[in-house]
């Protein structure tokens, strides 16, 4: 008679990936080249995801544990009795794959999000994060001779830039720091906690200059948010009159103070005087073809006008006179979409308050080691960092449809503690 030391209700339950990865959608094959046989595109992104999912830091670990674990093996679609994926193989398709292939699968997990109504997208905030290179530059360990110099190309990743970064360690205290790489920029959605959209470029790319994009992809979503929440950096006129106008929503941003332009002048009988107490040159309007902005335009009356005679140096020795032509004074003369802008309101600052949700994904986005990729190049990273992606709306997919709504946001936890 066999005697069991563990009744079979007393063993831990395994953990059932294929519920998780039955919600997957099916990516797209290309077609096979010569050479060894191709593993399915499927599997290999299964393979990443759960690379993502168990913490797995670099890609020679996910091959060996997948030479030793046979359990996962078969939910991933790989044979018992063939070879894993090797780390050339992994490494080959976030190097070659099209972006796109891997967008269509984030999207198609959305739209079901979307559907079931667990992103309804009243608010949506716009941020960026970080995504530094496996560079020697970035290791200040290392002894390097213009470390930050911008101008210089990486020998390690040539596609990779230099960016800043910059946080508040105490309240009013800035601290700056250069890193070359990328950034992942993404829109999210306030309630949910979810991403919307994302786009990986060098890190010397603009918020500005892809938030415009980031915005008509919530559009194509046909979701109608009331507001879009961000921080000063997306303080420009393009993007805030994109808010207003073609999304019909208010922009939570608040002003750049480093685009305001200085009090450098003062008016006295309705007259503009330089800082020297010297009545200004007025050169006449200026329209800005690219923004649509008219203005008046007044120079310093030394180096245009009548005063050229009297004065032959600033009186006061103004920095811009010594440096360049002195001071200049544009006056608005078009609208500004900013007096629409409800500024310093409890509206403004209640629905300004929630952008912190932008930094609650990019913390879960970071748990899954999106801001550390195992891979060089912009393809590379940003398929890596799309994949960071894929998982956080796959797990809050499979959260829904498993009765766990209270749990979409569990990436870390959620697969070995409720699956």
């Amino acid at each position: 008679m066999t005697v069991s030391l563990f009744q079979p209700e007393e063993l831990p339950h395994p953990v059932r990936y294929d519920l998780l990865f039955d919600r997957l959608p099916h990516l797209k094959e290309e077609r096979a080249g010569t050479g060894r046989p191709p593993f399915s595109s499927d599997t290999l992104l299964k393979g990443l995801i759960y690379k993502a999912i168990r913490g797995i830091r670099c890609l020679s670990e996910l091959a060996f544990e997948l030479h030793n674990n046979s359990t996962i093996r078969p939910v991933l679609g790989l044979s018992l009795y063939k070879s894993a994926p090797s780390v050339e193989r992994f490494s080959r398709f976030l190097r070659s794959t099209d972006n796109q292939r891997l967008q269509s699968v984030r999207k198609k997990l959305l739209l079901e999000l979307i559907q079931a109504k667990v992103i309804k997208g009243k608010s949506v905030s716009l941020d960026s994060c970080p995504v530094p290179a496996q560079v020697k530059q970035n290791n200040l360990k290392t002894s390097l001779k213009n470390r930050f110099d911008k101008t210089q190309i990486v020998p390690g990743d040539p596609q990779a830039r230099l960016g800043v970064i910059i946080h508040f360690p105490n309240p009013f205290q800035k601290k700056v720091a250069y890193f070359w790489g990328y950034r992942n920029h993404i829109v999210s959605d306030n309630a949910s906690e979810l991403p919307l959209g994302e786009i990986t470029q060098p890190a010397n790319v603009s918020e500005i200059n892809l938030a415009v994009e980031l915005l008509k992809e919530v559009s194509s979503l046909k979701l109608s948010p009331e507001t879009v929440t961000a921080d000063a950096h997306y303080d420009a006129e393009n993007i805030l009159k994109f808010i207003f106008e073609q999304m019909r929503a208010i922009p939570i941003i608040p002003r750049n103070p480093g685009s305001a332009q200085g009090e450098n002048y003062a008016i006295i009988k309705g007259k503009i005087h330089c800082l020297a107490g010297l009545e200004m040159y007025r050169k006449g309007k200026m329209y800005v073809k690219k923004a649509g902005i008219s203005y008046c335009q007044y120079c310093c009356p030394i180096n245009y006008g009548k005063r050229q005679i009297e004065h032959l140096f600033c009186p006061i020795l103004n920095e811009k006179f010594i440096k360049g032509k002195g001071c200049n004074v544009l006056f608005r003369l078009s609208p500004s979409v900013r007096d629409k802008i409800p500024y310093s309101t409890e509206y403004f600052k209640e629905e300004y308050s929630k952008r912190t949700s932008v930094e609650r994904i990019f913390s879960r986005l970071l748990a899954i080691a999106m801001q550390k990729p195992t891979v060089l190049g912009l393809k590379a990273v940003s398929n890596h960092a799309t994949i960071a992606h894929i998982t956080v709306l796959l797990v809050a997919l499979v959260a829904y449809h498993s009765g766990n709504e209270d749990k979409i946001r569990f990436v870390k936890s959620f697969v070995p503690n409720f699956l």
